[in-house]
């Protein structure tokens, strides 16, 4: 037996949209959180607790959440692995900054380091950096 369709409104005005099943009537989605591997879930949770000057939450046994679930901002979990980060992550967070030379300097003081990506757009400028167990993220300063 198929999924059940059902043609929806979407939120720009006009747009129409195929959303499989109705259930998103009783039950929205809301992003609530990003879950980052660790192999040392407090170091990473340090690094980006004070970058991000979010402080720890309620959390599990050898998990770090920085925020609370209902936070304004989604809560950032840090989950233990046993594997190392391998490759280039292929979502990563985006922080605003209002100087880019003094938060590269943070991120380098707090343990992460410089990728060398540095791009330069009408809007602003984005530098890719890494946290301490090499995640990747941008610092960007818009104009």
């Amino acid at each position: 037996m198929g999924a059940a369709w059902a043609i929806l409104i979407g939120p720009i005005a006009g747009e129409v949209a195929d959303i499989p099943d109705v259930r998103w009537q009783t039950m929205p989605n809301v992003w609530s959180g990003v879950t980052i591997d660790c192999l040392d879930p407090e170091r990473v949770a340090q690094f980006w607790s004070a970058l991000l000057r979010r402080p720890p939450g309620t959390s599990e046994s050898g998990w770090v959440y920085l925020g609370e679930r209902g936070d304004p901002q989604p809560r950032l979990v840090f989950q233990p692995v046993a594997e190392p980060k391998a490759g280039k992550v292929r979502i990563h967070l985006d922080v605003t900054v209002d100087d880019i030379e003094a938060a590269i300097t943070e991120v380098i003081a707090l343990g992460g380091r410089q990728t060398g990506g540095r791009h330069i757009h009408a809007e602003g400028t984005v530098v890719v950096v890494a946290d301490p167990e090499g995640h990747e993220f941008c610092l960007v300063q818009y104009n």
